[in-house]
């Protein structure tokens, strides 16, 4: 882990230092297409005043320079970022080739700079984890080290360019890790530290959207409201979603080479950039005006109708660009718009509940939703009403839709993907749980056969059988004794276990009865609905107790007793 952490070092620094330069490269494309001049600042396309088709065709040029970059360089830059990444963690061992490191941050600048409506945290976590991956594949590192590496630049490179740390290693845990371990959550704390260093020294440490929240009071019935907020922001995700994948199903008929698909894709931006031109870009200043209530009723409905549209229609295509800042500005335009009809509690108050709940039902990530909202606006007080608003829309998207925006795409390449984390049942059982015991008389000293110890877990059994190729064991005690024997069928009894927990109710606390009878019959019908697992057994014991009649352990009761709880 030390090692490994100290690699996350110069990872965060350059991850750190790739989302400085890519804000730039946008800021220069952006100027030299709708203001022809070479500046690097982050401007808006609509400060502009471009003539009409300047507006209409510049995103057409933008994507057909990106599907010739995937065409002819190299087809991991289509996208947002975060499916590719997850891909390469699944599919590819976590190796991601150099060329996109160079292609993707470039090819994201070409979209978002010609009016594009993407954000530039998808390629920047791409990027960033391009890096980690290049310097885990130059050394002499184990798969499950180049995916620490991966997902501590693409974390560094998130931190940076929002400076939102902990929302950073949220989206670490929850999308790319796929576990809590140490092992893999201090490299990438680590490297989110000194990325967002890095991004104080070059951009400054102040929130990105600073809201005042000194004079915020909320009450029961604002937290409540927020709740409702969230869950029509998890409509509005599920709609989004929806869009997306029906939008990719349309490019995929056409009679065209994909290539052709993202200056398709550009005609639809440059269309709604007639209708909205605030809609174009990455839309930082209308995030601001949202989030601090200042935007029209005007721009609120253009940006919420518009942009949602045209990012929805244009991703895909397969352009290059991220999904976070556009769901900044939908979520924040659709909460602006409720707070126009609710109570009034603080400028901006609503736009934040809108977006902390889009970004919870779109990424299916209530807590990094909540705190990246946090983290921009630094309203910090605002944390009840946000939580709710976020975990709202979470629930509504989990019980409407499968997969959500960034798995969903997985799903479509044949691969399965589960986001739910939970305890091991084969890490909670010994092997002594769920040994053949071999009686007191029969016990003997082993000899050169294979061997595991009663005290093993059964994850650990599972790993040695793999191991050795082996598919039967003699149980050890701690005198070398064999006291009993394991398979591998034994290893179904903790997943029986699991099941039995999740599906299986039954009422285990009932009233004493004076009647003797019923204490009995009480006691029997647990027993029977406890046979053949240990834990149902367990629970005809606490049923005979609560009824007045002790019940009686039997081994197998004796060794339930024993379970590790970690």
């Amino acid at each position: 882990m030390l090692l490994i952490t100290a690699l996350a070092l110069p990872i965060g620094a350059l991850a750190g230092l790739a989302a400085f330069v890519l804000l730039r490269l946008i800021g220069l494309v952006t100027n030299l297409v709708f203001f022809g001049r070479i500046d690097t600042a982050l401007v808006a396309p609509s400060a502009a005043h471009a003539p009409w088709w300047l507006i209409l065709f510049a995103p057409v040029l933008g994507g057909l320079i990106v599907g010739l970059m995937a065409r002819f360089g190299s087809e991991k830059i289509r996208g947002h970022g975060m499916p590719e990444a997850i891909e390469a963690i699944l599919t590819g061992g976590s190796r991601v080739s150099p060329k996109v490191t160079v292609l993707k941050p470039i090819s994201a600048a070409v979209s978002i700079g010609t009016g594009g409506p993407f954000g530039a945290e998808g390629p920047i976590i791409m990027t960033g984890g391009a890096l980690g991956s290049l310097l885990a594949q130059l050394l002499k590192l184990t798969a499950d080290e180049r995916k620490t590496l991966l997902v501590a630049g693409a974390a560094a490179g998130m931190a940076a360019t929002f400076n939102s740390p902990l929302a950073a290693v949220l989206l670490a845990v929850e999308l790319l890790l796929f576990e809590w371990r140490p092992r893999s959550f201090v490299p990438v704390v680590a490297a989110v530290a000194v990325g967002t260093m890095v991004r104080g020294v070059l951009l400054g440490t102040a929130p990105v959207f600073p809201v005042d929240s000194s004079n915020l009071h909320l009450s029961p019935l604002i937290c409540g409201i927020a709740a409702v907020v969230g869950l029509t922001g998890g409509l509005l995700a599920v709609g989004a979603t929806w869009l997306v994948y029906k939008a990719e199903d349309g490019f995929t008929r056409l009679p065209i080479h994909w290539m052709w698909w993202p200056a398709i894709g550009g005609l639809i931006i440059g269309a709604g950039g007639l209708i909205v031109p605030q809609a174009l870009g990455v839309g930082y200043d209308v995030i601001d005006q949202l989030l601090t209530g200042r935007a029209t009723m005007s721009l609120i409905l253009g940006i919420l109708v518009v942009k949602t549209l045209i990012w929805s229609l244009s991703l895909g295509s397969g352009t290059s660009g991220g999904v976070l800042a556009p769901m900044f500005m939908v979520g924040g335009a659709l909460g602006a718009l409720e707070g126009t009809v609710l109570p009034q509690v603080m400028p901006g108050f609503w736009a934040m509940c809108g977006l902390a709940a889009v970004l919870g039902g779109v990424m299916r990530s209530p807590l990094t939703g909540t705190v990246f909202t946090l983290e921009l606006t630094h309203a910090w007080n605002a944390l009840p009403a946000l939580l709710l608003s976020a975990t709202a829309a979470y629930a509504l998207s989990v019980l409407v839709l499968k997969r959500s925006v960034l798995t969903e795409k997985i799903a479509r390449r044949g691969l399965h993907l589960t986001r739910e984390y939970s305890t091991d049942p084969l890490e909670t059982f010994f092997v002594r749980d769920v040994m053949h015991p071999i009686p007191p008389g029969d016990a003997v000293r082993t000899g050169d056969g294979f061997t595991v110890r009663e005290q093993l877990t059964v994850r650990a059994l599972a790993y040695r059988f793999a191991e050795n190729g082996c598919a039967e064991a003699d149980v050890v005690n701690a005198e070398g004794v064999v006291v009993g024997r394991v398979g591998i069928a034994d290893l179904l009894q903790p997943r029986l276990h699991d099941l039995t927990e999740e599906h299986h109710r039954a009422r285990t606390l009932r009233f004493r009865s004076d009647d003797p009878s019923a204490q009995t019959s009480v006691a029997k019908r647990a027993s029977r609905r406890g046979s053949g697992t240990r834990a149902n057994a367990a629970s005809a014991r606490r049923v005979s107790r609560l009824a007045g009649r002790p019940g009686q352990s039997n081994s197998g009761d004796q060794r339930a007793s024993t379970r590790s709880t970690r």
